[in-house]
């Protein structure tokens, strides 16, 4: 049976009207085409001005929607000749990331992803897509191969966090995150990230940092939940509505911001009403970049992704020297003179 969520509650009693109505017709033969499709038609016109208008806790709703296309899903629907590698080698084998070789218009990627489950057991399998330290370090692991083997990056975000319990912090899970933000800053690499749901806090940011930035319509990226946020502020958690509307974190806020590069447009009602359609949609956005990025020399991937980031941010209340804090000869000042030709033109 399908998830309704609570804001569609009005839509989804309209449309059990109509169903009593074409079982009435079915049962006792009488005609009520009319009523049919009069109330058929003040169910299109309710759901459009529902899903027109989404706040952006319905918007977090949407995203968290347990029947959305997971990061298993846009590999198998994208890909070609998946093989799924496991373990960081330092630890265990961590099943809420998932990541491999696969095959992205004819030639080899490396994807890597959070993944969640569709049910109880499969979520408690894959930690409701909330990751240890070792599913990071798997992350990285994979990533560093295939820089040193020339692959492209594909990286899919789906999870409410990193995993916070004690044995996860005891193993260094700040550490994790923190070493995957400095290395994938500098792979030689293209890295393409999607947020397709949940993008929180720094198990997101922990396979977000890339060559370019795309989010579906209605998921979310923001530093912290918005349940957690609303207890951080106001001691209560049931005001994550709220903390949702004042955070700015859906996808069109952060496209204005100049945080994400792409927003792509989801099926009408959320992904998880169409997710054949979703993926063909990610699939044809991300062949476009990957192919802008596979065109720039390995070398100058960093030196373009290190202007990204530092063009995001808004400065208040005056001027601040931007230069990094060295500037001497042997180290420190964006080396942008290094840059070929075309992507010092290309840069700005």
């Amino acid at each position: 049976m399908a998830v309704e969520l609570p804001f569609e509650k009005p839509l989804i009693e309209l449309r059990l009207k109509i169903e009593e109505l074409k079982r009435f017709t079915e049962e006792k033969g009488i005609d009520m085409s009319v009523e049919v499709a009069t109330l058929e038609a003040k169910a299109r016109v309710l759901a459009e001005s529902i899903y027109r208008d989404l706040t952006p806790w319905q918007k977090v709703q949407i995203a968290r929607h347990p029947e959305r296309p997971t990061t298993l899903d846009y590999i198998r629907g994208m890909c070609d000749d998946f093989v799924e590698l496991h373990g960081d080698r330092c630890f265990r084998e961590d099943a809420a990331i998932i990541g491999g070789i696969a095959r992205f218009d004819g030639y080899p990627i490396t994807v890597v992803g959070t993944q969640k489950g569709r049910d109880t057991k499969e979520n408690i399998f894959r930690n409701f897509g909330m990751a240890h330290p070792e599913g990071y370090r798997k992350a990285l692991r994979l990533m560093k191969q295939a820089e040193k083997f020339g692959r492209p990056i594909l990286t899919f975000i789906d999870t409410a966090g990193a995993y916070p319990g004690a044995g996860a912090e005891e193993r260094g899970q700040g550490e994790a995150i923190a070493r995957n933000l400095v290395d994938m800053a500098g792979l030689r690499a293209p890295i393409v990230c999607i947020v397709t749901g949940e993008g929180g806090s720094g198990g997101a940011l922990g396979l977000g940092i890339g060559d370019r930035l795309l989010m579906l319509e209605h998921a979310y990226y923001s530093v912290i939940a918005p349940e957690s946020a609303a207890a951080l502020l106001w001691k209560d958690a049931s005001q994550g509505q709220r903390a949702a509307n004042a955070m700015s974190i859906t996808a069109q806020d952060l496209s204005r911001f100049g945080i994400v590069d792409e927003v792509l447009p989801e099926p009408f009602g959320g992904a998880h009403r169409d997710p054949a359609a979703m993926i063909r949609t990610v699939k044809a956005a991300v062949s476009v970049v990957l192919a802008e990025l596979m065109a720039i020399p390995p070398a100058n991937l960093p030196i373009l992704r290190y202007d990204k980031y530092r063009r995001m941010g808004v400065v208040m209340g005056g001027a601040i020297d931007r230069r990094p804090a060295d500037d001497s000869e042997d180290g420190g000042g964006l080396p942008g003179a290094e840059l070929e030709p075309e992507v010092q033109d290309s840069r700005h």
